[in-house]
């Protein structure tokens, strides 16, 4: 039957078509992912230095005023 050859030959190439597609589809979001992966942990690390900066700004600040309150407190002596 080489007329039923002819009319599933175009099938079966659509089908592979989208096949390939749905594979390239898939390891593009997994490259997305493996991304935002890497994205998400470097904003936790901008996070955390940012963090570590006010905790450090705090502390000098904090440090200042306990000197200011120190130098006027009266001495016993």
């Amino acid at each position: 039957m080489e007329g039923s050859r002819f009319v599933k030959e175009p099938f079966d190439w659509h089908d592979q078509r989208l096949e390939t597609q749905e594979r390239i589809m898939a390891l593009q979001f997994g490259q997305v992912e493996r991304r935002l992966e890497r994205i998400e942990a470097l904003i936790e690390r901008l996070e955390r230095r940012l963090w570590m900066t006010v905790y450090g700004v705090v502390a000098v600040i904090l440090t200042q005023a306990v000197q200011s309150i120190l130098e006027y407190a009266p001495k016993g002596g």
